[in-house]
């Protein structure tokens, strides 16, 4: 062996002692955040903190500069070590509600519904689960008339008709569903319920490990002074509340979910009209090619039946996608009469819309690509 292979040997052996010292601080870290979540279970403090953390990024990047590390490795680097410290903390929550009762969670086996389920019962409260096979069980209609709280949390296409036969829940029930629309569910829980009523629509997939740094969107229906423990506690899940009318959320739905869903359908109906070898595109693709695909995939992973219930469920959404149908044509002409200026312009006009938005897209969407090329995301 020669002295530099020695030597690079003694080196690398130095970073294996390093490496094996960061792992074992990792788990003290661990443990103390760890003992951090039961004081904050015991006291009801929130799992996330934003500010705590801002000033905590903020310090550490100032520490890594002043020892000649990048600081943007730094942030990087704690801010995984962060989330999973939150996941770690978030074993038990304080109960904000000790006297609420009975939480009811129809449709609580369903993915978004064990979610829910889960958090109750880490958050101490007796939760019960109805399913439809429970539904004509003389039971059940007896455990709802004495629910304190009742979740809606069954597929868009049955909610209508599940809250319209809740008419014996008690006049101090608080009855809410989590769909991911708004308006036609909170008018039949009004409709049907003289009780407090309130619209949620968790804003994250069933694959979530709970609703720290999560936002939660909340439609007022009727008694907000009674249901107010309930946005309470979902500030001590971590949750961030946003407050929207229910046609304000729904109008927003139509872009953030219908259109988008809709497009990556008619893409990936292409992709399969093509014929194309996936692999092959991947090995082609950069990160971001490779993310875009990913997102094709994972829509047709899931139950087409969720989508479905999204896309059709207002018809007023087909007329904005029947404006994106025509103006994608009036794209496709300019390019097939060979106008390039007229494209360019184009281009700049909608630059020009986005404005400094489009820039700190760039920026935050950087980050998001190094962490995929890090991974080999979609790669063989």
């Amino acid at each position: 062996m020669t002295d530099l292979s020695r030597r690079l040997a003694d080196l690398r052996q130095d970073i294996d002692t390093l490496d094996d010292q960061l792992i074992e601080l990792l788990a003290k870290r661990a443990k103390l955040t760890g003992s951090i979540g039961q004081i904050k279970a015991q006291t009801g403090m929130p799992v996330y903190v934003p500010e705590r953390e801002k000033e905590l990024i903020a310090s550490r990047r100032q520490k890594a500069v002043s020892k000649g590390v990048s600081a943007d490795m730094a942030e990087d680097l704690l801010r995984r070590i962060m989330r999973e410290s939150y996941h770690t903390q978030n074993n038990r929550y304080r109960c904000i509600n000790p006297k609420a009762g009975n939480v009811v969670v129809i449709g609580g086996r369903g993915a978004l519904g064990r979610v829910m389920v889960s958090l109750f019962e880490r958050s101490h409260y007796e939760v019960s689960v109805v399913e439809k096979d429970d539904w004509d069980k003389p039971e059940t209609r007896a455990m709802l008339a004495c629910a304190h709280l009742v979740i809606v949390a069954v597929p868009i296409n049955l909610t209508e008709s599940v809250v319209q036969s809740l008419d014996m829940l008690a006049d101090d029930c608080i009855l809410a569903d989590i769909t991911s629309i708004k308006a036609k569910p909170l008018n039949a829980m009004l409709k049907t319920h003289t009780g407090p009523v309130v619209g949620l629509h968790p804003m994250f997939g069933p694959d979530a490990p709970g609703m720290i740094k999560q936002v939660v969107v909340v439609c007022h229906g009727r008694g907000e002074a009674q249901y107010g423990w309930l946005l309470e506690q979902m500030r001590t899940w971590g949750a961030t509340l946003h407050f929207s009318s229910a046609e304000e959320h729904d109008q927003a739905m139509a872009y953030i979910q219908v259109m988008r869903h809709f497009n990556t359908f008619v893409y990936g109906a292409h992709l399969q009209g093509e014929d194309i070898d996936l692999e092959t595109l991947t090995v082609f693709s950069s990160p971001i090619y490779r993310l875009e695909l990913a997102m094709v995939g994972r829509l047709f992973a899931q139950a087409p039946e969720l989508y479905a219930d999204i896309i059709f469920n207002n018809p007023a959404n087909f007329a904005l996608l029947r404006r994106f149908y025509e103006r994608f044509g009036r794209a496709l002409d300019v390019l097939e009469t060979g106008d390039k200026a007229g494209f360019i312009e184009q281009f700049n006009q909608i630059s020009r819309w986005f404005g400094e938005y489009a820039q700190k897209c760039l920026v935050d969407s950087k980050q998001l690509l190094l962490k995929a090329d890090d991974g080999q995301t979609m790669r063989k």
